[in-house]
């Protein structure tokens, strides 16, 4: 083995990676371009970087595609944003099924495109059956939204006599999250990866992100490539998580 196939070996990585995908129209401007060549050259980073989380040992990745907030944009590049998972679906999903990535979504449905949607249900169907990492997108999310529909999930309960509030814990709470959908060891995301140099997570999975370790790069996503993922893991593999605790 080389020096570096060794010290990616000895590597720590994480079971659960969520990367927030920034810089794509940045990207495409530098360039002189429309920012649609920004969100097309994304969508092939995504794939690298999904094969090769993959193989790296990755349980689950979650992507932050396009959050609540993202709404605000231009029309244009909305309505483009939201084809991206028809080209996805075509593009993408056959090599994805073969690398044996299932793929899942959290998010709300309403207010998507029923044709974005069922581009994502078919890729969902497709991939059902796969056994490797589990890729999922975030698409038409919001954090903060989250957590009032748990809340609200839990005080129905509570109003229909089915739970009371000595019954409520942290673990019927994340039961309501969107996240429940993930096997339960890897719900909460090891590692965050950020992109493009802005140093905060934009209302993405903040309750699950609690105890997650945090990546941030100037590089724009396009331009995120294996060796800037096995940078990250490195860096990840220093940290020294306690989860509040002191170790011996």
């Amino acid at each position: 083995m080389t020096e570096t196939s060794d010290k990616a070996a000895m590597q720590k990585i994480p079971n659960h990676l969520a990367v927030i995908m920034d810089g794509n129209g940045r990207w495409a401007q530098r360039q002189g371009k429309a920012r649609i060549f920004g969100h097309k050259a994304g969508m092939d980073a995504l794939q690298t970087i999904a094969i090769h989380a993959q193989n790296r040992g990755v349980k689950v990745m979650t992507v932050y595609a396009f959050s609540t907030e993202n709404w605000s944009r231009p029309a244009a590049e909305v309505k483009f944003i939201m084809s991206l998972p028809i080209d996805f679906y075509e593009r993408f999903v056959p090599t994805l099924n073969r690398e044996n990535i299932r793929i899942a979504m959290i998010g709300t449905r309403e207010g998507v495109p029923k044709a974005t949607l069922k581009s994502i249900d078919r890729a969902m169907v497709d991939t059902a059956q796969n056994t490797g990492m589990i890729l999922t997108i975030a698409l038409n999310y919001g954090g903060q939204a989250e957590i009032l529909d748990a809340v609200k999930a839990l005080a129905t309960k509570v109003q229909e006599g089915v739970l009371s509030v000595d019954e409520m814990t942290q673990d019927n709470f994340e039961q309501q999250l969107t996240t429940a959908i993930l096997p339960e060891a890897y719900r909460n995301p090891d590692l965050v990866i950020r992109t493009s140099g802005e140093n905060r997570l934009s209302n993405f999975l903040p309750w699950q992100t609690a105890y997650s370790e945090l990546y941030f790069t100037e590089t724009l996503w396009p331009d995120f490539d294996e060796a800037a993922l096995d940078l990250a893991f490195d860096v990840f593999s220093q940290r020294d998580r306690r989860y509040g605790g002191i170790k011996k």
